[in-house]
């Protein structure tokens, strides 16, 4: 237990320097706000000092020196108008320390994100990354800007006050002195045991997003199942937890302000009584009484807001760990010093000894060879989880083999750059991606430099021009997300145009026309055979009829070539290529 605990607090304190690192960089606001803080405190306790004064020349009824007090009761106007200045000043350095270091740390986030392997970002739900870039650099706002506002006036505050009563009279501020560490044992106690509380409720939170984003992205599915039930108890489960998590959380939390509430109670008392005896053997002024009790009030309420401020750094801190573990996280192997960029590239493709697999347990790619000619079109079949898809991911260098070696023009894709890799490649998934914007800014990203012509001579060549030209603005429809409205076979449709637009040396065509009709995917076929004439090309499919015409085609199972060769051979041979070609188009 007490290991435990010692290493909550060591990564406590090891999140806390990684922030301070941040905050390190606007060190310049850093030190303004200190400055308007002290400034605040200062202005804020003299008021108190006037006050007695005032008070002490009211001597008696008939017997008020009207002039002495007009003149203090300005000067108390005028000290208040510029704490207010200072105080709104502190407040603008304290905003712009947060939301720079917030938007440097989602920048960071976002990054990070983008650099990451997608090994990283398939092991992982996707609501749950998108809850530690929003919700959780939000609640990591929140309490870093609480922790600037409220930890250093308070702070300051203390040590002023302390500073003021000292002045005024040794043996009652010896009184507020001995009663205050009562206080800090107090917020001290609670604040270490609700930051493994805050820790499981933002960990559950993220489990909730991850959930909800799921259902929204899979919506159809879900109600073609009728699983909505299923879902909701799903939801429930998850939400009953984060519920208890909360509550949890937020009791202990909120035990600290009463705690220490009730502890400043007892030194307000301290003071009054003492104060008040002193008063009467002539030890202190009425006037001084009442700025004593007015300091004691002023030093036992930072504590108040300082335990909260203590609370809330530890949800605070909770949700930064995440972020920083995200930040933190091994980006895809770099690129090495002296790589070379992929030029002149004509489809000679070599793959030798190849072992891959996405989980060391669970074998999938062993002793893969393979070598294709310029211009050769590759087809590979075979049943689900084979191995099809994880080859073009190989050969796109979306994962790097395990052992082994790809090599494109002779050379190892290891030592060349990956957008040089990625260039050479055009790619239509069967899953397709757009982005929120026009039809016109997804089809030329692959060629930005495109011209109208070569845009509308890529789109009809896929078929696609007669149905853009149908939209409200036709070429400069915006579409959302994921395409919107569109169908999946208009959105197929895209993303082969965008293929024909820069027309690379090598192409992947995996499950291309999977969502198009039979009477247009024949058409797209001649297109394709067209774009295919000397292109290296890799064809993943299931309807063997699209991959007759293949120069190779390779029979995959659990991540081996079983066959290899053209159609008319592999039906000569009677094996397992057969056995596929006959279960599909026998009578």
């Amino acid at each position: 237990m007490k290991e435990k605990e010692q290493g909550k607090r060591k990564h406590q304190s090891e999140t806390l320097k990684k922030v301070l690192k941040y905050i390190e960089k606007y060190k310049i606001f850093l030190v303004l706000s200190l400055f308007f803080a002290v400034a605040t405190v200062v202005s804020t306790l003299y008021v108190p000092v006037v006050t007695g004064q005032v008070i002490d020349h009211i001597l008696a009824p008939g017997q008020v020196e009207f002039p002495i007090i007009f003149r203090l009761l300005a000067r108390i106007g005028i000290i208040t108008g510029l704490t207010a200045l200072a105080q709104w000043l502190m407040n603008v350095c304290n905003n712009k320390i947060t939301y720079e270091v917030i938007q440097d740390i989602r920048r960071e986030a976002f990054a990070k994100i983008e650099a990451l392997p997608l090994k990283f970002i398939d092991g992982h739900s996707h609501g749950e990354l998108v809850s530690r870039v929003i919700a959780d650099v939000d609640q990591f706002a929140d309490g870093l800007l609480m922790g600037f506002s409220q930890l250093f006036t308070g702070v300051v505050t203390i040590l002023g006050t302390l500073l003021f009563m000292l002045a005024i009279n040794v043996k009652i501020t010896l009184v507020v002195v001995l009663i205050t560490p009562v206080s800090l044992f107090v917020a001290s106690f609670i604040a270490r045991r609700t930051f493994s509380m805050f820790m499981l409720q933002s960990t559950t939170r993220g489990e909730q997003t991850a959930l909800i984003n799921e259902m929204i992205e899979n919506q159809k599915v879900v109600q073609a199942f009728s699983k909505e039930e299923d879902v909701l108890a799903a939801f429930d489960e998850i939400n009953g937890r984060l519920e208890k998590a909360s509550l949890q959380a937020t009791f202990f939390s909120s035990l600290t302000n009463p705690c220490t509430r009730f502890v400043n109670s007892l030194v307000y008392t301290g003071v009054g009584l003492v104060g008040a005896f002193s008063a009467m053997r002539g030890l202190l002024s009425v006037g001084q009484l009442s700025c004593f009790l007015s300091y004691a009030n002023q030093y036992t309420k930072p504590f108040n807001e300082i335990s909260g401020v203590v609370t809330e750094l530890q949800n605070a801190l909770a949700c930064a760990e995440r972020i920083f573990r995200l930040i933190e996280e091994k980006p895809q192997v770099p690129e090495p010093e002296n790589v070379k960029t992929l030029t002149d590239v004509r489809g000679n493709v070599e793959l030798e000894h190849v072992h891959f697999s996405y989980e060391p347990e669970q074998k999938l790619i062993e002793d893969f060879n393979l070598k294709v000619n310029p211009g050769q079109r590759v087809a590979i079949v075979g049943p689900t989880g084979c191995g099809k898809t994880t080859i073009i991911n190989l050969l796109m260098r979306f994962y790097d083999v395990d052992s082994g070696s790809i090599q494109v023009e002779e050379t190892d894709i290891r030592d060349v750059t990956r957008r040089s890799l990625r260039e050479s490649y055009g790619m239509v998934l069967q899953e397709t991606w757009l982005k929120a914007g026009t039809i016109r800014e997804n089809l030329v990203m692959g060629k930005p430099e495109a011209s109208e012509e070569e845009l509308i001579a890529a789109a009809k060549a896929a078929h696609a021009h007669s149905f853009i030209k149908r939209l409200p603005q036709g070429y400069d429809t915006v579409i959302g997300e994921e395409g919107g409205s569109l169908s999946a076979g208009q959105k197929q449709l895209l993303c082969i145009a965008r293929v024909m637009l820069c027309l690379p040396p090598m192409l992947i065509l995996d499950e291309a026309t999977s969502s198009i009709d039979t009477r247009t995917e024949m058409k797209i076929q001649n297109a394709f055979a067209r774009m295919m004439e000397g292109r290296t090309s890799f064809i993943v499919a299931h309807r063997l009829s699209t991959i007759q015409e293949a120069d190779i085609i390779l029979v995959m199972k659990d991540g081996h070539i079983l066959e290899q060769g053209s159609h008319e051979e592999l039906l000569e041979q009677k094996g397992f290529y057969s056995e596929l070609y006959n279960s599909q188009f026998a009578v």
